[in-house]
């Protein structure tokens, strides 16, 4: 029987998280991954400017205040784009892997999917978000909430886990 992985991401995944999610199984596993990318365009002015702040990027907090809002079918480009970008590095890492552009509320899809699938792990990769992660609003502990089960977080591109 074939074990799913369900893998939400905001970021296209780079080749230390392949490295990273295929620690999470054998090599003998029947495991297939699944990869969720947001086309969500919801945005919190203040959160995103308070993240660039907080990574020292003010040039970043600048360019969020003078940015509009952006176009839907961009923003589905984009997490279209950053979809084939992930499922091009996993299977070059060896893995089974499938994947979809989820519309809608990020968190709903990978809650759904999880509960379809009956997943044996979710795996929430973001980069480093300030006011979601220090007050539990990231994804991952949104999803870990209503699942009632542990969610992995990783922060794109390191090492390092997310306190969810």
């Amino acid at each position: 029987m074939t074990d799913s992985i369900i893998i939400l991401t905001e970021e296209p995944l780079g080749d230390i998280d392949a490295e990273n999610i295929t620690r999470l199984y054998e090599n003998d596993d029947d495991v297939e991954l699944l990869v969720l990318v947001p086309a969500d365009t919801k945005r919190n002015l203040l959160v995103d400017v308070v993240d660039q702040l907080t990574m020292l990027d003010l040039p970043g907090a600048l360019r969020e205040l003078r940015e509009k809002a952006p176009d839907q079918a961009a923003v589905r480009a984009e997490a279209a784009h950053t979809l084939e970008i992930s499922l091009t590095t996993l299977r070059n890492a060896g893995t089974k892997v499938t994947g979809a552009v989820a519309e809608g509320n990020a968190v709903a899809s990978l809650v759904a999917k999880v509960n379809e699938t009956q997943a044996r792990q979710a795996v929430v990769v973001t980069r480093p978000h300030a006011l979601a992660d220090t007050f539990r609003r990231d994804w991952a502990s949104q999803a870990q909430h209503k699942l009632g089960l542990p969610v992995l977080h990783l922060y794109a591109g390191s090492g390092f886990i997310g306190d969810s």
